[in-house]
């Protein structure tokens, strides 16, 4: 019997039962905790930080040997928090997991952070999760998950921190370039789309952060959260229970902030309610670093570390992340019956369940695979490359797009010759190597100005350096301008540099005062306007920034979300017409760099369709905008009924036609109007959507199949329902740009309880 849990032919369940009854309540705390492997020196430098307050922590145990003593959960970050290259990490692992073994006999999981690809030396880095949103391609964002997961197993990893699936409330704030967008539909199906890639290699993916992040008043990293529960059930939720139900995500993160006065880490109706009992969840809720202190530091909600460890607990956060803290000083609250033993094993059953789930207690288990790995291989520069491409997006072209041989073009902009402009925050060479080399990224990546030569041998480019990133420098604006007034075509590059905590222009804990563009920036784009010669504007960034005071002057404007390591040949290729633009806007671009938050998820007073403010927030380009080289038509929507009951699904089905020359891609987006409601309703959200390749000439007939439960939202008494009544679904190229339009009726009300239907499944013919 006591060997039970050994045998893979039993149940996990019973393996996970018959190991608990042999634990002490030390090994069993042990495993709720983890120890980042950490240089002595950067836990003691801010400027070192890789986490908020990192060199301000002292966990519970500073050595291994002591942290290992009883056991331990989680091994955290052994490659993504320095320059380890992959023989040393895999190393480092062989070593911590053998040393756990001669202590306990339950190896550690090892996690690392994955938000733009494996955050470790030498890896591909592919686009932000905004770059990744704009392409609007659920399948290309799976290869990529699925890429990311390989390697990290490849390595010895077994859960990684991915992805973010907060929904953007306010573009202000820093971390927005980590998500996907501001419609929880998007966010959910590409969200769930990584999930899927990330599980089926064998990887346990996190989502986070749970729940109402991105919603921090002001924009403000780690502010409070004073949403209403309409709100949060609506728009927050949705991704987080499509990840859950139909990706297969195992693990959740909290968020830091409080939600209406309750910090999510200590939330039972969060982490509990919700989580488990509503969904079903059974996987593990793991704390973002360092919220347990937090709870104690921050929010004030318990006296001690022993007190926000058992608030946790109680809640229902099972792994303390990154090192052991307040669960490590859990025991005499436990012997005295202030904490009931029942919370420890309710989280060590989980623990030991998913440990079982990965093979770790298997006969045999081996910590790293025996083989080399190339983390930066061609097939990931290949997803990169394809990624990259489609999530370009081509906000505005006069004609001057794609570029017809101009004799001589000016580059200028503080983004034209700085490669990592086109990485995250959380890629490795902005995440670490930022804090130690200017140049050095761990991989190959082009700069524009050195993509723009390789795609225009035989054209004369001229150089300038314009302005930095954010610094308020204008001495070289007259040499941009001198050198724009010599060119044919002028092309300024602007944008952001992420980075951590007030180090770049976006990231975690790089907030926006307003949307302007950081620095001197605007002054730049103006100096070269000013000369009259046609300017390309090229938008790197991480978030949308206001482009109205010049936008109507360029004769283009090009987006890119942090494209990734293949974004110079990716912006450059569009440019020049080698790739036709494809990519739609997952956030809205505002006209105004003031009047936030706003986004298009909004009622009619949260819009700009009345006068009844001096501010119109209507954006200057909406969600879902994105030109292209070549022309669509949208000719018909059809539905194959016009009412439907409570449980009934309509077939919209949209005709569109490539009127132009060029084969491409189109976006075809359906929205959905519910005409009047007991609360107040978002003017349209997204229903549906469907990446579709049309020749030139061609027609591409899709159809949607919309369930009523798609039509739910939260009633007056705060519960989920359908309502009877009419509803308009319109189809178009944008949020705005509505060409079709037709109305079916619902004719019947209902509760909706359970597992609904989270998607708007889309077929061709």
């Amino acid at each position: 019997m006591a060997d039970l849990w050994r045998d893979p032919t039993r149940t996990v369940a019973e393996r996970v039962e018959a190991l608990l009854a042999t634990m002490t309540l030390e090994q069993k705390l042990a495993q709720l905790g983890s120890y980042w492997p950490r240089e002595e020196e950067k836990q003691q430098d801010p400027e070192g930080d890789v986490a908020p307050l990192a060199h301000a922590m002292r966990p519970l145990h500073d050595d291994f040997e002591s942290a290992i003593e009883n056991g331990l959960g989680h091994i955290t970050r052994a490659f993504g928090s320095g320059e380890v290259t992959p023989e040393r990490g895999t190393a480092q692992v062989r070593e911590m997991q053998a040393r756990i073994a001669a202590r306990s006999e339950i190896p550690a999981i090892v996690h690392e952070e994955c938000l733009t690809g494996f955050t470790t030396l030498g890896a591909t880095v592919y686009p932000s999760s905004l770059g990744s949103a704009a392409t609007f391609d659920p399948e290309l964002v799976r290869e990529m998950g699925a890429a990311i997961g390989r390697d990290m197993r490849a390595v010895g990893v077994h859960q990684g921190l991915a992805p973010v699936m907060d929904v953007v409330r306010d573009y202000r704030w820093g971390r927005v370039e980590e998500t996907m967008g501001e419609d929880p539909y998007l966010v959910g199906t590409l969200g769930t789309a990584y999930v899927a890639g990330l599980e089926r290699a064998g990887i346990v993916a996190t989502l986070k952060h749970f729940a109402g992040y991105s919603a921090s008043r002001a924009g403000r990293n780690h502010a409070p959260v004073p949403m209403g529960r309409r709100e949060l059930e609506d728009v927050i939720l949705p991704p987080f229970e499509m990840a859950i139900r139909e990706g297969g995500a195992r693990s959740v993160m909290n968020s830091y902030a409080d939600l209406d006065g309750v910090p999510a880490g200590a939330s039972e109706f969060l982490l509990t309610e919700v989580l488990r009992d509503r969904w079903g969840f059974t996987g593990t809720v793991v704390s973002d670093y360092w919220t347990i202190p937090f709870l104690e530091m921050m929010h004030r909600l318990a006296a001690d570390r022993a007190g926000a460890g058992a608030a946790a607990l109680r809640a229902g956060i099972d792994v303390e992340l990154p090192d052991t803290d307040g669960f490590g000083r859990l025991v005499p609250l436990i012997n005295s019956g202030q904490l009931p033993l029942v919370y420890v094993d309710r989280a060590a059953r989980r623990v030991l369940a998913q440990k079982i789930e990965l093979g770790l207690l298997d006969p045999g288990w081996q910590p790293v695979p025996d083989e080399p790995v190339d983390l930066d291989g061609p097939g990931n520069r290949e997803i990169a490359r394809r990624l990259a491409e489609e999530s370009v997006v081509l906000l505005a072209n006069d004609g001057v797009l794609p570029l017809t041989s101009p004799k001589t073009i000016s580059l200028t902009g503080p983004t034209a010759d700085q490669a990592r402009s086109f990485l995250g925050c959380y890629s490795f060479p902005n995440h670490i190597l930022a804090r130690t080399s200017d140049t050095e990224n761990g991989i190959p990546i082009a700069s524009l100005r050195d993509a723009l030569a390789e795609a225009l041998p035989f054209e004369r480019i001229e150089y300038t350096d314009g302005v930095p990133l954010k610094d308020l420098d204008r001495s070289g604006l007259e040499a941009a301008a001198a050198s724009a007034s010599a060119a044919d075509l002028a092309i300024v590059a602007v944008g952001d540099m992420a980075g951590l905590f007030g180090r770049g222009t976006s990231g975690e804990g790089c907030d926006a005062q307003d949307l302007r563009l950081p620095g001197a920036q605007a002054d730049l784009v103006e100096a070269v306007l000013a000369t009259g010669t046609p300017t390309v504007l090229v938008v790197i960034s991480g978030r949308p920034y206001a482009l109205g005071a010049f936008a109507d002057r360029c004769a283009a404007i090009v987006q890119a979300f942090m494209p990734g390591a293949e974004g110079g040949a990716a912006i450059a290729g569009v440019l020049t017409g080698r790739v036709t633009p494809s990519g739609r806007l997952p956030v809205g671009v505002p006209r105004l760099s003031g009047g936030q938050p706003g986004t298009y998820l909004a009622p009619i007073l949260g819009r700009g369709d009345y006068p009844v403010s001096n501010l119109d927030p209507t954006a200057l380009f909406p969600f879902g905008h994105g030109l292209s080289y070549t022309t669509f038509a949208y000719e018909t929507i059809e539905l194959d009924r016009t009412a439907i009951d409570a449980e009934g699904t309509v077939g919209v089905t949209v005709t569109v036609r490539n009127t132009g020359e060029r084969d491409a891609d189109e976006v075809i987006q359906l929205y959905l109007t519910d005409d009047v409601a007991q609360v107040a309703r978002p003017v349209r959200e997204l229903a549906g959507y469907r990446r579709v390749r049309i020749a030139a000439g061609a027609t591409a007939r899709v159809t949607f199949a919309l369930h009523a439960e798609r039509t739910s939202f939260t009633g007056l008494d705060g519960q989920r329902l359908i309502e009877a009544g009419t509803f308009t679904v319109a189809s178009g190229p944008s949020s705005e740009d509505l060409p079709l339009s037709a109305t079916f009726t619902i004719t019947g009300s209902r509760a909706v309880t359970g597992a609904r239907v989270l998607t708007t499944p889309t077929s061709i013919g």
